[in-house]
């Protein structure tokens, strides 16, 4: 066994050294391919990570922490009534504004509490696909036809997709539904309005902070005058999450004070010696959310709330790892694509726009496991599809990777195994791509 342990440190070793001794430093592609993952991880950390990642940690404690196992079981539960738990988790995604690795602590949060592996399957997949904001630029941009494709497809899609997975694991499902059949759920603590009320605050604030501009340019749109007032209306929420503090939470009204105070304070000291735009609205997300844990970590009153913080703390450090190995995997194999321009990755970004032409089954297969692997931030699919279609990709690949893309990436898939193992993850994967293939085909044959 010792010997045995030896010779793994060795291999290791050697990999290592052959890695460096044949690092390809003279190639034009691997350095470009570099460049693209630090840009990746850079536009990761400054758009995504403080005003995306960090509430949705938020909200899924809430969840953990707040909503009671009996509301869980209740709408998403083993021996809920299926019609309702899959409706209910395959329009989701309406309320959502959120990308494949946002929505994860969501998903964790709700499996960890007792959902069914069918609805919970199909919260993961509806979330980022059935965006309304997506739906709505991919209509605007690709076309009607494009946009109600997405639409039918996606929920359609989650809804297959969760009751196949519940049906091949049914014995794991049977045997949860005996389970929590012998669950008595405790009282709720407070009314339920009051739980909805905190959550769906959380919920908007998210929407609000990551409203993003429209890339048509029409500024007489009513969404750019909801992106042009955004932070006000973000603002207006956090003045709602305030009153959620005091009034349901219960914590010292002076507490919520200073952190307010300190919150009003980094708005204008960012507005005054910031001077990169998208760096001034993260300073006050991020002492809000400081003073929100600290106030939370100290409180007496409650220890749900010393605990809503901790949870919180729980899904990050479960999810936020994987979630940068795999952002640097993507940028380094596929590039780093946002704002309007792209690096290539170490893979040809011609070879894509190559293979993904006219609407045979390799294009739109093809196009599946590209949008799968490939990571898109919320709405940023849309534009990058517009560059491909120009570049003579096909219709039908193109709803085949709209359908793959936003609902799984590499980084996403390396969190889901960790919370479903590797066998339900493959599974997942392989249904997402079967099913994005063939409604390519369908979709490509009739336009």
């Amino acid at each position: 066994m010792e010997i045995k342990k030896e010779f793994k440190i060795l291999f290791w070793i050697v990999v290592i050294f052959l890695a460096a001794f044949f690092l390809p430093l003279e190639s034009e592609r691997f350095n470009t391919a570099i460049a693209a993952t630090f840009d990746l991880v850079k536009w990761y950390a400054r758009e995504h990570v403080i005003l995306c990642l960090l509430p949705a940690f938020f909200i899924a404690g809430v969840i953990a922490v707040f909503l009671s196992q009996g509301s869980v079981l209740k709408y998403f539960g083993a021996n809920a009534k299926k019609w309702l738990a899959y409706s209910v988790a395959s329009v989701s995604g309406t309320i959502l504004a959120v990308c494949s690795c946002t929505i994860l602590p969501l998903f964790s949060s709700i499996h960890k509490r007792g959902a069914g592996l069918g609805p919970a399957i199909t919260f993961l997949y509806s979330g980022p696909a059935i965006n309304i904001l997506a739906i709505i630029l991919t209509a605007r941009i690709l076309g009607f036809e494009m946009g109600l494709a997405r639409v039918i497809g996606a929920v359609v899609f989650s809804i297959v997709i969760g009751f196949t997975m519940s049906i091949i694991y049914r014995k794991e499902e049977n045997i949860k539904k005996e389970q929590q059949m012998n669950i008595t759920p405790p009282p709720e603590k407070r009314p339920m309005w009051q739980t909805s009320y905190h959550f769906f605050t959380l919920v908007l604030i998210l929407v609000f902070a990551n409203w993003g501009k429209p890339t048509s340019g029409d500024t007489s749109s009513a969404w750019f005058y909801i992106w042009d007032y955004k932070w006000y209306i973000t603002g207006f929420f956090s003045l709602m999450l305030i009153y959620s503090l005091i009034k349901i939470l219960k914590i010292k009204w002076q507490w919520v004070l200073m952190a307010t105070i300190a919150t009003i304070a980094s708005v204008f000291l960012s507005n005054h010696f910031i001077e990169n735009p998208k760096i001034i609205p993260l300073v006050p997300m991020v002492v809000g959310i400081v003073a929100l844990s600290t106030i939370t970590l100290l409180d007496k009153r409650d220890p749900d709330n010393k605990e809503w913080t901790l949870s919180s703390w729980g899904f990050t450090k479960q999810i936020l790892p994987l979630l940068a190995i795999g952002v640097v995997a993507a940028g380094f194999l596929l590039g780093s694509t946002h704002d309007g321009y792209s690096i290539p990755g170490i893979i040809p970004e011609q070879w894509v726009a190559d293979l993904v032409g006219g609407n045979s089954l390799f294009s739109n297969f093809f196009a599946s496991i590209v949008g799968a692997f490939m990571y898109f931030a919320t709405l940023t699919e849309v534009p990058i599809l517009q560059g491909l279609i120009a570049s003579g990709m096909g219709k039908g690949p193109a709803l085949a990777l709209l359908l793959a893309g936003p609902s799984l990436s590499l980084p996403n898939m390396l969190v889901i195994r960790g919370v479903l193992g590797t066998q339900k993850t493959l599974v997942f994967i392989s249904l997402v791509v079967v099913m994005a293939t063939i409604s390519g085909l369908i979709y490509g044959s009739i336009f």
